[in-house]
């Protein structure tokens, strides 16, 4: 009997002792009685907790209300015997103007499927004005008035979620447009510069017209011809500068381009005078042929 009243003894004490061995102790405090409005002021966490166990501190984005946190600071993990102790040391700012103001945050202690939250007891400050009290008599333009205009740095945060969020819907909106309008868009601009180039060869040509107008020679006439084999060369995409007179004829099959080839050259090899009325010939079937090539990127 004595010996089973032993037994009974020595469980008494030892579950207290295997029961206090799993205990996580978790304490929270400020470390200043009082705080005024956008003062940082530090509050500092702790936790000893069995050196098997695994716990976790709240992070910035934790809900320290009424307060914001602007830093923290972690401290190493101590470990004596089984007991670990851990610490964090955060930086809180408070906008609100209730006179004491508390706060209680917890640990997460790791379990086998999920964490359990140990909280601290509540600590608190209390909110120190910096008016006092103001006299009924003082109109609001006359308030005595604390300026500060110190620069604060603050942290640049960029919202990669959103900015991410923000690109895919553009670069989606863009590769919607492109299949929608991607035709209209090519057709546009393939016209805008089939008008530009047309305009400037009309340019050219008549300024080498002007000029052999002026004084008409072989040289003047050969330069209104290579301006025009020019532009036809990249309208059709034909070798127009490579071509003789008689290799295009050929290539065109145009009557009234032949006679005007044929009076060009033997103003230009034969050294005869050389007419304007040939090259107004080039003119009008350069016109019809850019009025063809119009027809056909419009109706492409």
């Amino acid at each position: 009997m004595k010996a089973i009243i032993q037994c009974i003894g020595i469980l008494i004490c030892a579950v207290p002792a295997a029961l206090a061995q799993d205990v996580v102790r978790v304490q929270g405090r400020f470390e200043t009685d009082s705080i005024s409005i956008g003062e940082s002021i530090p509050y500092s966490l702790t936790a000893h907790y069995p050196r098997t166990r695994q716990v976790f501190f709240p992070d910035s984005t934790f809900a320290f209300t009424p307060f914001e946190i602007s830093r923290k600071k972690f401290f190493t993990t101590k470990t004596t015997g089984d007991i670990s102790y851990d610490s964090v040391v955060y930086w809180l700012t408070t906008f609100e103007i209730d006179s004491m103001q508390k706060l209680s945050l917890p640990i997460f202690v790791l379990q086998e499927k999920d964490c359990v939250a140990v909280v601290s007891a509540p600590d608190s400050v209390f909110l120190r004005y910096r008016v006092a009290s103001v006299p009924d008599s003082v109109s609001v333009e006359k308030l005595p008035l604390k300026t500060n205009t110190a620069y604060q740095k603050v942290q640049w945060i960029l919202n990669y979620p959103f900015f991410a969020l923000l690109t895919g819907g553009l670069l989606v909106l863009l590769v919607l447009a492109w299949i929608i309008f991607g035709k209209r868009i090519r057709r546009y601009f393939a016209l805008r510069k089939l008008n530009k180039s047309y305009q400037e060869f009309i340019i050219r040509f008549n300024q080498a017209l002007e000029r052999l107008g002026s004084e008409s020679n072989s040289r003047k006439a050969e330069e209104a011809l290579v301006t025009w084999k020019d532009y036809m060369e990249g309208l059709e995409q034909y070798p127009y500068t490579k071509f003789t007179s008689r290799e295009i004829v050929k290539l065109v099959g145009d009557h009234t381009l032949d006679n005007a080839l044929r009076a060009i050259d033997r103003s230009i090899y034969g050294g005869l005078s050389s007419s304007l009325e040939p090259f107004r010939s080039l003119l009008i079937y350069s016109e019809q042929r850019f009025k063809k090539k119009e027809e056909e990127v419009r109706n492409g």
